[in-house]
């Protein structure tokens, strides 16, 4: 029975950038924010990460899936987005329009 010899093997690599299902990646944050409809702002709500495309928030308002609300962002303002997940006190909403990137490192630099 012959038997194989393996040569040691050694290389270098970087894990690729897991995204799941997101267009881009997510900073942490926590921003005091409001929800409001309309354009009115009703309610208060912290952003606890937010990417140029959407925003996971913190709100003791009841917020449905699916619906349209405008998330008042400190130094951008309103923004219309979309509620797309919803749990115990918290949300995902995904922006109508994407964060330019300007607006994106002014929200991430706070």
């Amino acid at each position: 029975m012959a038997t194989q010899k393996t040569a040691p093997f050694a290389a270098e690599y970087e894990p690729a950038e897991n995204l799941g299902r997101r267009r881009s990646p997510r900073a942490p944050v926590s921003l005091d924010a409001r929800i409001g409809r309309g354009g009115l702002d009703r309610t208060l709500c912290k952003v606890t990460d937010i990417s140029l495309h959407g925003a996971g928030i913190q709100t003791y308002s009841e917020l449905r899936l699916g619906n349209m609300i405008w998330l008042s962002l400190p130094k951008i303002g309103h923004v219309a987005a979309k509620v797309v997940w919803v749990g115990d006190f918290e949300a995902g909403v995904e922006f109508q329009e994407p964060l330019t990137t300007e607006a994106f490192e002014i929200l991430t630099s706070q």
